[in-house]
């Protein structure tokens, strides 16, 4: 998987039962879309006055309170499954605590622009996990051919003919490590929590919850207590946690139930193309005529890693319900993009 994570298909309620939404679905797609694309932004002022970690645990703090409220408002309870739990804790690591710190970190050392156009190599990274790790996920050609197009475009991005001149190679490659993480975790998640019988709501929250406790215990051992509070990055860190993390997992969630998983998870293409103008707009980034041209090139061979065969989405009707099988998405939906 690994573009923008979906939940599996819940049971369809009686047609009496369903509220239209107050906004039309490519309304809140585009607000999904610039809310994540703006994320790598407010990842770079946030640490521009607060340590990495301290970053990564507010973020949390403030997501996990919106999710938390959610599942108050609906009322619906976290697991009690040890087995679960302890589950939880593993994907709660390589799905936030761990992406979110890296970008985090590499943001100290490369501008906002290259983080969001690392972050777009995710679907290239799970496809290559997947040929090795789900056995029913066949390769194609076309798919194939995406993984060679998409990583060409990451060296024309990182000026491979240029030995990388000018690049920071310990930022970009924690932030190329980020991206790795997303796809590793929903692998790990789909083997071991898919049919738990839990909603993803309170899958969700139960993850968000474990990623909090384990930056609150990491966090200490690696920074000092802020002696003030500058409120601009401070402002950065809420918006990243309550409307990144909190408001962006509701917004999914109501679009992959709307529109189905392969509709809501084309988000992913847009959301370097925000990053980079927000970096540029509002940051002053500078860029390289190789970058914009390189994520072109990264999202169209990410665009091919997605596609499937026309019989496979004729057996799925509009091509949304993944009946086949192999695309059938994880459990857990807390939004993957920072």
């Amino acid at each position: 998987m690994t573009t923008a994570p979906a939940p599996p298909h819940a049971a369809a309620a009686p047609p009496t039962s369903v509220s239209a939404p107050a906004l039309d679905w490519r309304v809140r797609f585009g607000v999904l879309s610039l809310i994540w694309g703006f994320s790598f932004l407010l990842i770079k002022v946030g640490t521009e006055g607060y340590a990495p970690f301290q970053v990564t645990l507010g973020r949390l703090v403030f997501g996990t309170a919106v999710v938390a409220a959610v599942l108050v408002v609906k009322r619906e309870r976290l697991p009690r499954s040890a087995r679960i739990w302890l589950h939880l804790t593993v994907s709660a690591l390589l799905l936030n605590a761990l992406p979110f710190s890296l970008f985090a970190y590499a943001e100290l050392s490369i501008p906002s622009t290259l983080a969001g156009i690392c972050n777009a190599t995710s679907p290239l990274w799970g496809m290559a996990l997947s040929l090795v790790a789900l056995s029913e996920d066949r390769p194609s050609r076309r798919r194939v051919a995406g993984l060679g197009i998409g990583f060409f475009g990451v060296l024309t991005v990182l000026g491979a003919w240029q030995g990388f001149s000018g690049l920071d190679l310990g930022g970009t490659a924690m932030a190329l490590l980020a991206s790795l993480s997303y796809p590793v975790g929903w692998i790990y998640v789909r083997r071991t929590l898919a049919g738990s019988g839990h909603s993803n709501l309170s899958l969700s929250g139960a993850q968000l919850l474990v990623a909090t406790g384990e930056l609150a215990v990491v966090t200490p051992l690696f920074t000092t207590f802020p002696a003030h509070f500058p409120v601009v990055p401070l402002l950065a860190i809420v918006a990243l946690g309550a409307l990144g993390t909190g408001l962006a997992f509701q917004l999914q969630y109501a679009l992959v139930a709307e529109v189905g998983p392969t509709t809501a998870q084309m988000v992913t293409y847009f959301i370097p193309v925000i990053a980079t103008g927000a970096g540029v707009a509002v940051l002053g980034e500078s860029l390289s005529w190789s970058t914009p041209v390189g994520a072109v090139i990264v999202l169209a061979g990410a665009a091919l890693t997605q596609s499937r065969p026309r019989a496979a989405v004729s057996r799925g009707g509009r091509g949304d319900d993944d009946r086949d099988g192999r695309a059938s998405a994880p459990p857990v939906v807390t939004p993957r993009q920072p």
